[in-house]
C-alpha cells in the first residue's frame, strides 16, 4: 500500500507560523518575520491546534512556552521545512546554471555551435542545452530561455534584437568554376546547376547582377536548409545563393569562392529573442551580450556588400 496515499496534513501556512512562533517564542517576532499580523499569528496557531486536539504553547505573561506536543513538534516541523527550502533553492540553482537556446539547424551548425566554446570558457558556470528542432518552441511557456529565429522581430511577449540579415549570394567551389574555364560575368553562372532554395531568388540575384533570366532558370535540385545547399556546393555539385555568415570558415580556405559582390537581403532578418519577463535573467543577459558582440567583431572585419536589394 502507497504510505503517502490519504495522508491529512495541515495547511502549509499554519505550519509555518508554528515553526516560526517556536523558533522565536513570540507571536509578534514570528509575525514580523513572516510580513503578518500578530493576530493572523495567533489565527493560524489556533487553526494548527485545533487540528492536532492540543495545545502548542503555553500562553504565559509577557512570553511563550512550547507545551510538550509542541517540542515534540518543533523540531520535526523546522527540519521538514528546512528539506523543503533546500530543495527547491536546488531547483532554483539548477535551472539558473542551464542556459536553453532553440534555434534553426543550419544556424545551430554552421555559426553558433563552432563558437560556442568561447561562450562556455567566459561563463564556465553555465551549462548549453541547444535545441535545432524545426519546431517552433513557445519561449514564454516552455522552459526555454533564447531563440534565435528568422522573422520581422514582432513576437508578441517577447524582446526580438536583430542578429544578423538573411543575404543570398551565389556560392561554389574553384573546382567548379575552372571545370568551364572560369566566371567573368554573372549569365557565366548559367552554365553550371544552380541549386534553389526559394523559387524566386536566383531571378532576383540576376536582376540585381544586371542580368535579368526567365522564370524556371534554377534546375539545379531545390534542397531544404543552407546547410544541404552548402554541402553540394562544397562537393563541387553546383552554385547556390548562401548566406556568407554562415560559409565563413569554406570561404577563408578557398574551399568555396563568392565571384560576384551582388547581394539579395531579405526584409526577414536573424533575431536573438527572449521573453520579457526574463530579460534581467544573469544567464539571458550573459548569452545577449556575448553573441551580438561576436557578431559585430565578425562584421567588422567581412568585406560589406556593394549592391542589395530586398525579398520578402
Amino acid at each position: 500500500m502507497d504510505k503517502g496515499s490519504g495522508l491529512q496534513l495541515p495547511p502549509l501556512a499554519a505550519v509555518r507560523v508554528f515553526e516560526a512562533a517556536a523558533r522565536h517564542l513570540s507571536f509578534t517576532k514570528a509575525a514580523a518575520e513572516l510580513g503578518m499580523t500578530q493576530a493572523a499569528v495567533s489565527y493560524q496557531i489556533k487553526q494548527l491546534e485545533d487540528r492536532v486536539g492540543t495545545p502548542l504553547f503555553r500562553r504565559l505573561t509577557r512570553r511563550l512556552e512550547l507545551t510538550e506536543t509542541g517540542q515534540q513538534l518543533a523540531p520535526a516541523v523546522s527540519d521538514a521545512l528546512g528539506r523543503l527550502a533546500e530543495a527547491f533553492a536546488g531547483v532554483r540553482g539548477e535551472a539558473a546554471r542551464v542556459l536553453k537556446i532553440t534555434t534553426m539547424h543550419t544556424f545551430a551548425s554552421n555559426w553558433l555551435v563552432p563558437r560556442l566554446g568561447r561562450f562556455e570558457r567566459l561563463h564556465p558556470d553555465l551549462a548549453v542545452w541547444l535545441d535545432s528542432s524545426v519546431r517552433v518552441v513557445d519561449l514564454i511557456a516552455e522552459e526555454v530561455d533564447v531563440a534565435i529565429r528568422v522573422g520581422h522581430g514582432d513576437w508578441p511577449g517577447l524582446i526580438a534584437e536583430r542578429l544578423m540579415p538573411v543575404a543570398l549570394t551565389p556560392m561554389t567551389s574553384p573546382a567548379l568554376i575552372a571545370s568551364i574555364g572560369g566566371l567573368e560575368k554573372p549569365a557565366d553562372l548559367l552554365k553550371l546547376p544552380l541549386f534553389r532554395e526559394d523559387d524566386d531568388a536566383w531571378e532576383a540575384w540576376f536582376a540585381l547582377a544586371g542580368h535579368p533570366v526567365s522564370p524556371g532558370v534554377a534546375r539545379g535540385a531545390r534542397l531544404d536548409n543552407q546547410q544541404m545547399l552548402g554541402n553540394a556546393v562544397v562537393a563541387g555539385q553546383g552554385v547556390a545563393l548562401l548566406n556568407p555568415p554562415f560559409f565563413a570558415d569554406e570561404l577563408a580556405s578557398g574551399r568555396l569562392v563568392q565571384p560576384f559582390p551582388h547581394r539579395l537581403y531579405s526584409r526577414r532578418s536573424y533575431f536573438l529573442a527572449y521573453p520579457k519577463v526574463r530579460r534581467d535573467q544573469p544567464k539571458i543577459r550573459a548569452f545577449h551580450d556575448w553573441i551580438l558582440a561576436e557578431y559585430a567583431a565578425e562584421t567588422a572585419e567581412a568585406v560589406p556588400a556593394v549592391e542589395a536589394v530586398t525579398l520578402p
